[in-house]
């Protein structure tokens, strides 16, 4: 009499509920991760639409002559070189007055609960425009990522 021995098939079930751990923790870490990198993007591209009116900004204070420190007063939207407010994927719209230019970013957009702003105030110097950059109700890897990419120009 030959005794055969049968051969395991398949996993067992504690390989299995190891393999559901791993992916689990996995996902834990990797969808935040995914989530802050697409909303750092999108802040990035949303900067990059505004730079139609940074420049128009910066044509008017040329044209206009202001001195350094002073307040672009007829630097607004539509007017003096600055372009009239261009709803884009990413901003709903844009605001301009006295240089300092608003926009208005929709919260599904960057993935908050309520929808954010973005605001760059211009400093007039000798020889060139600074912007400082603010944002209000956006999530905190947006806040880090402007505050890390505000160069100042």
């Amino acid at each position: 009499m030959s005794m055969k021995r049968k051969v395991q098939q398949g996993f067992t079930l504690i390989e299995l509920m190891i393999v559901v751990a791993i992916i689990g923790i996995l996902a834990a870490v990797a969808i935040p991760q995914y989530r802050d990198y697409t909303s750092k993007t999108k802040a990035a591209s949303a900067l990059s639409s505004i730079d139609a009116y940074k420049k128009g900004v910066a044509i008017c204070v040329q044209e206009k002559g202001y001195a350094a420190g002073a307040t672009p007063a007829d630097c607004d939207l539509g007017i003096n070189g600055v372009p009239a407010s261009m709803a884009t994927a990413l901003v709903s719209s844009v605001g301009v007055a006295d240089g300092k230019i608003t926009a208005n970013i929709d919260a599904n957009i960057m993935g908050n609960t309520s929808a954010g702003t973005i605001t760059l105030t211009p400093t007039l110097t000798d020889s060139a425009i600074t912007w400082k950059i603010e944002s209000t109700n956006m999530a905190k890897a947006v806040e880090d990522a402007l505050k890390k990419n505000n160069s100042g120009t």
